[in-house]
């Protein structure tokens, strides 16, 4: 039975590997893959993955705000130098957010009201992020539940995106008639 696997079936398995690789390997470039680091939990294409590194580079620099608080206290978060870290964590999501969301303009350009939501997210992504910084005379569970709403607003929002381009996909294209061509004079 195994000298029988090896002289006919094995051949023939490798055959159908070394077959199937090249058209494998051509399938696996045609889809392009969203960037692990800025939407490490997007599945789909580049919409998604804007709207989850909306939510994650949020998540990123608060999170090293967070680290400054506790560093230095509230009042002195921002005080000289102390809030250098969260001020570079903004600038440099500002700029790695810029990939993700110009595929995702180009993704959604169809639809208009997807482009529209995609810059209403943008937006209100980037303030959320300048208003990381503690408000004097905040409190301890004022200034969580600020920095917290965020995460609704980009649930919300990100939802009404995703149906948004499900319903522009789910119409079916109309068939537009063709105008009649004028009859040259010749």
């Amino acid at each position: 039975m195994i000298q029988y696997f090896r002289r006919a079936v094995m051949p023939f398995m490798l055959g159908l590997i070394a077959a199937l690789a090249p058209m494998t390997a051509r399938a696996a470039e045609a889809v392009p893959k969203p960037d692990t680091y800025l939407c490490p939990h997007a599945t789909g294409g580049a919409v998604d993955c804007f709207l989850h590194a909306v939510e994650h580079l949020y998540t990123m620099c608060r999170q090293v705000k967070s680290i400054e608080i506790i560093e230095f206290g509230y009042e002195k978060s921002t005080e000289g130098t102390n809030g250098a870290k969260s001020e570079y964590c903004v600038d440099k999501h500002r700029l790695s957010i810029t990939r993700p969301y110009q595929s995702a303009l180009r993704e959604a350009t169809p639809n208009r009201a997807a482009v529209d939501g995609l810059r209403a997210m943008h937006d209100l992504w980037l303030k959320s992020l300048a208003d990381l910084n503690w408000v004097p005379g905040e409190s301890d569970a004022e200034y969580k539940a600020r920095v917290a709403k965020p995460y609704e607003v980009f649930g919300e929002r990100s939802g009404a995106i995703r149906a948004g381009l499900a319903a522009g996909k789910s119409k079916a294209p109309t068939a537009t008639a063709k105008a009649p061509r004028p009859k040259s004079a010749n």
